[in-house]
């Protein structure tokens, strides 16, 4: 059901949605999730889910209150439905139920089989007084990568490239430095430390030689993906440098030496069963850079869910033609003198969107 509340209570919930936001990259594969608890329309407690593994958005909040018997006489806002079930930590549901709260307010349920509304089902059953729906739309947007990856078993993929005002990703001899501007590139490091992972394919690891970290920006670096059918590439690149954990996907061998994951797959059926391989090693969310075979693959197969996609003022006149969406975007942006369009696939959203 669709919950209708005041102005005031939408409030609260935003700002439980505003909380969970800054679970972003550091969470996953776990949902963002924030909690408000509310003692006659004022703020008592407040927290979220700050990393994979920690303590969930209920705990924070409910440990940061002082007095704890005003929990029996107040609203809980929180953003996704409470875990009824013992993962990593104990069920929220249990913490909730301790306390009894007067209310609690759920935006959206958890697409996870194990609790998908259970968790509310057990907190009416105990005789609190349980609304859901309030903001729904907006925290089913925000935790787009946990819905789509739960309810695909792959990561959510977003595709990023840097194209010419004449429709190229990179010069003839492959050389694509620099078709972005600086405040581009910083953003574009800024994203990497919000996903678990980056991959590319042989020709941009061949002819860039790139680091994949985050350089420009602080936060902590993805997990490196090597798309490489062929496994051509020798270890003297960047990407097999040890710093950082680098899957390298191929049709040749197995083997795991250090931070070095080489894995084999069928050459039929290999993007594919390297998403599902990768969502099962926690990486919930993956950023492709490149190149343009590699992000061609991607479209092709449907196996995509974001396009991120810079257009500079250059022109090469001729090269490698950047890939082509016919699709409208959701959103253009001034990045100084580049343009940034952002494209969602319809097939996909359609997971995360709210009819």
């Amino acid at each position: 059901m669709s919950y209708v509340c005041a102005m005031s209570d939408r409030l609260f919930m935003q700002r439980a949605l505003d909380l969970a936001a800054q679970g972003l990259g550091g969470v996953s594969p776990n949902p963002m999730v924030g909690c408000v608890i509310v003692h006659e329309n004022s703020i008592i407690g407040e927290g979220w889910h700050q990393q994979f593994g920690g303590p969930h958005a209920e705990v924070m909040a409910v440990n940061s209150v002082e007095n704890k018997q005003l929990i029996g006489q107040s609203d809980v806002f929180v953003s996704l439905e409470p875990c009824s079930y013992h993962g990593k930590t104990p069920a929220c549901t249990d913490l909730l139920l301790k306390h009894r709260p007067r209310r609690v307010i759920v935006a959206s349920l958890d697409p996870n089989p194990k609790v998908s509304g259970t968790g509310l089902e057990i907190l009416r059953n105990a005789g609190i007084e349980v609304d859901f729906g309030m903001l729904e739309a907006e925290a089913m947007e925000l935790n787009k990568r946990f819905i789509t990856a739960m309810k695909l078993g792959r990561p959510y993929v977003i595709l990023k490239w840097a194209a010419t005002s004449d429709g190229f990703l990179a010069r003839s001899n492959y050389d694509s430095k620099w078709i972005s501007n600086a405040s581009s590139r910083q953003l574009v490091h800024k994203w990497r430390s919000e996903e678990d992972g980056i991959l590319v394919g042989y020709n941009t690891v061949k002819h860039d030689n790139p680091q994949l970290n985050v350089r420009d920006w602080d936060g902590r670096d993805p997990v490196r993906v090597v798309l490489d059918p062929d496994k051509a590439l020798d270890l003297d690149y960047k990407v097999f440098d040890g710093s950082v954990k680098t899957y390298w996907l191929n049709t040749q061998e197995d083997f795991e030496e250090d931070n070095l994951i080489s894995k084999k797959f069928s050459r039929d059926h290999s993007l594919l069963d390297g998403l599902h391989y990768l969502y099962h090693q926690n990486i919930g969310s993956l950023i492709v850079e490149g190149g343009a075979a590699t992000l061609e693959q991607f479209i092709e197969t449907g196996n995509w869910d974001e396009a991120r996609i810079f257009v500079s003022e250059q022109e090469f006149v001729e090269g490698i033609a950047a890939p082509q969406l016919d699709l409208q975007p959701e959103s253009e942006q001034s990045i100084d003198e580049d343009c940034l369009s952002t494209i969602f696939n319809p097939v996909t959203r359609k997971l995360w969107q709210k009819n």
